[in-house]
């Protein structure tokens, strides 16, 4: 799919789907949408709004065609909700539900109304940026296994996807918000495409491949054997039972110019865990392939630090492997020795993403980095506390944690 910005009129674009929106409970439309209710002959106002009852709730979406009135063949209106409730984050919602609900009308060409950048007033860099990441995180869709025709009958591809602007000022912001926001979505779908891959397929091998392959960052892999004399005991005894080879992954990304600070994330990369020798329900094995999300999202940041040229040296480690019951798989009762001395006893060989996450962590603190972000699907306690709307965060530096909250907020994620 193909984003970009047009300078022209919306009253003037011909595509299948024109997008324009709504604050909650407005009467009488203004801004980009009141001239597309004009030229439709007061249609919204006067049909869709006072007949049909729409209240421009957020996500709310009423197809209406536009009989030949305006170029466009049919016009999308969604809702934005409350005004006062109106951020940056609600634009890419509004993005991604416009564009799943077009996917399904078929559309081939799709213009937008710059969401937020109106009688909201939000910088038009930011709200091309949202409209751009909900656009193609929407539009996601991991089919790779399914047959081409299947596909291209549920689910035609959009070919172009327009953001409509008539003010020459905002033309250039707007396409640095596309090209930022492409950046940013497509990472997150890489990472989606690594964790929706079968276990078969992404191994710690494949993982290792999938780092190396990333152009304009340095990639080191520590083999077995290598992790064995840096003292890894915790890792690789997780590594043991599976006959899949482990994979220490080092990746750094170094800034063109002076470094501000040094910085470790580290991703829990357990490609499959079937729970070791204390074995796993069937139940609870299914989408545990999901177990290397962590080093997933690790991986999808590294790749797009030398298009954002963040004035920081990050270094990217994943310590990835399975969790297999085999033969010469490690066992409760067993004590481990992790790679700063310290010995640990297994209680239970399903805890194991916290033995290969330690030794992680110990391999980040020697290189004497000023933080360490560690990301992992690391516990069902965690679940249980939370439930499925919000992620845990814990450390040792209230600062760091607040930072990596404030960021949350900002990514929409909770």
């Amino acid at each position: 799919m193909e984003i970009k910005v047009k300078q022209a009129s919306l009253t003037d674009i011909s595509c299948d789907v024109l997008v324009v929106n709504l604050f909650e409970n407005t009467k009488i439309p203004g801004g980009a949408t009141g001239a597309i209710n004009e030229a439709l002959d007061n249609m919204i106002s006067s049909y869709v709004i006072e007949k049909e009852g729409f209240k421009g709730k957020l996500n709310e979406i009423y197809i209406i065609p536009t009989y030949g009135k305006i170029p466009a063949d049919k016009v999308l209106l969604i809702g934005l909700g409350k005004s006062e409730d109106f951020s940056l984050n609600k634009i890419r919602e509004v993005a991604s539900t416009a564009i799943r609900k077009i996917k399904s009308l078929k559309a081939k060409n799709v213009c937008t109304i710059l969401h937020g950048a109106g009688i909201a007033g939000l910088n038009p860099f930011d709200c091309a940026q949202m409209i751009t990441e909900g656009t193609i995180l929407g539009s996601y869709k991991f089919s790779k296994y399914k047959s081409k025709k299947e596909e291209t009958e549920e689910n035609p591809e959009i070919e172009k996807f327009e953001i409509v602007e008539l003010e020459t000022s905002k033309i250039n912001d707007i396409e640095k918000g596309i090209e930022k926001g492409q950046i940013i979505a497509n990472a997150t779908n890489f990472a989606r495409d690594m964790i929706n891959e079968p276990p078969a397929i992404v191994t710690p091998t494949k993982l290792a491949e999938i780092a190396q392959s990333i152009e304009g960052i340095e990639c080191t892999i520590i083999e077995k054997e290598e992790a064995e004399k840096l003292g890894m005991g915790a890792f690789i005894a997780v590594a043991r039972g599976s006959a899949q080879p482990p994979k220490f992954i080092h990746m750094i990304y170094r800034p063109k110019e002076q470094t501000k600070k040094k910085i470790a994330i580290i991703g829990k990369g357990v490609t499959f865990d079937s729970g070791g020798l204390d074995i796993k329900p069937a139940s609870s094995m299914v989408h545990m392939k999901d177990d290397m999300s962590g080093a997933a999202a690790v991986i999808a940041v590294m790749s797009i630090l030398p298009k954002l040229n963040p004035q920081v040296e990050v270094h990217g480690l994943v310590a990835a492997c399975e969790n297999m019951p085999g033969g010469h798989a490690y066992k409760p009762d067993d004590i481990l020795k992790a790679m700063n001395g310290k010995t640990i006893e297994v209680d239970n060989t399903d805890a194991e993403g916290r033995l290969t996450l330690a030794d992680a962590i110990c391999y980040a603190v020697n290189l004497k980095v000023d933080q360490i972000i560690d990301i992992a699907t690391l516990t069902g306690a965690c679940l249980v506390a939370l439930g499925r709307m919000a992620s845990g965060i814990m450390g040792n530096n209230q600062d760091l944690i607040n930072n990596l909250i404030k960021s949350a907020d900002i990514g929409g994620e909770r």
